[in-house]
């Protein structure tokens, strides 16, 4: 299996991930599910910006450590956040601040490394930034049907071209790599032998080309299939939110919880 092989597959096992979300357990009496779309979009945006605001270490590890007690308490998987989210949040991540170590100008930790602690200090801001507001994220997402989700995102006046364009490019996103994969294992069905590595190219760079032929025709059918079936531009459901007390008890938890960080860290 070729690297983009590798790629393709692995980025397709991790969308599964979350488009099995519906259909789990995890929609069976979790913390968070019972929850109002519309409370929980706007509370866990404002704890992500209040992650991004503070000032504090201390305060952005603690709402990590919430975020990862309200996935437990909502039924998911702490080995699955592991290996879907914070590995590859840290090995990206990290990546990023590691040069951070040791550029940035400072007072060395010890005698002549060269590595400061304000480059520390940098790094542990970034990573622990990015694990938490990813953590909140997919928490979000995985506690609501997607469709609610941007049920809520248009309640709160988001534009609607922006709603429309990011529910199609979730759904059929799984169905372009699912091509893709397919495309791969078919031309190595008919493949004799081991192929040169400028012929592996050259295939790869071929697959591409069809697929983004595939995808361009694909967008036009289901346009003019969403058009012969009434489509005018505005996506309707037939579920309608209704708040009720313990919601706005969330809505105030989060509130709390984001004001407090902010505050902390000021």
């Amino acid at each position: 299996m070729t690297f983009v092989e590798r790629t393709i597959g692995s980025l397709s096992n991790g969308m599964n991930f979350a488009a099995l979300a519906d259909d789990s357990t995890r929609f069976q009496g979790g913390i968070l599910e019972r929850v109002d779309p519309r409370i929980k979009v706007v509370g866990i945006l404002a704890m992500i910006a209040s992650v991004a605001a503070t000032h504090s270490l201390l305060a952005i590890a603690a709402v990590f450590l919430l975020t990862a007690s309200l996935a437990v308490a909502s039924r998911i998987s702490l080995a699955d956040l592991a290996r879907w989210v914070w590995t590859p949040v840290l090995l990206f991540t990290g990546c990023i601040a590691l040069p951070a170590i040791f550029i940035t100008p400072g007072a060395p930790v010890h005698g002549s490394w060269p590595v400061t602690q304000q480059g520390v200090r940098t790094a542990a801001y970034l990573l622990l930034r990015a694990e938490t507001a990813v953590s909140l994220s997919t928490l979000l997402v995985l506690t609501t049907r997607w469709a609610h989700i941007l049920k809520a995102l248009r309640v709160l006046r988001l534009p609607v071209v922006f709603v429309v364009i990011l529910g199609m490019t979730y759904r059929y996103l799984f169905l372009i790599l699912q091509t893709a994969l397919d495309m791969f294992e078919s031309r190595k069905s008919r493949t004799v032998g081991v192929l040169e590595a400028p012929d592996r190219r050259r295939l790869a760079a071929a697959t591409v080309g069809v697929l983004l032929s595939k995808s361009y025709h694909l967008s036009t059918d289901v346009h003019l299939a969403m058009q012969s079936r009434g489509f005018r531009g505005e996506v309707y459901m037939l579920d309608d939110f209704e708040a009720q007390p313990l919601d706005w008890c969330w809505l105030f938890f989060f509130f709390a919880v984001a004001a407090t960080v902010i505050w902390v860290g000021r």
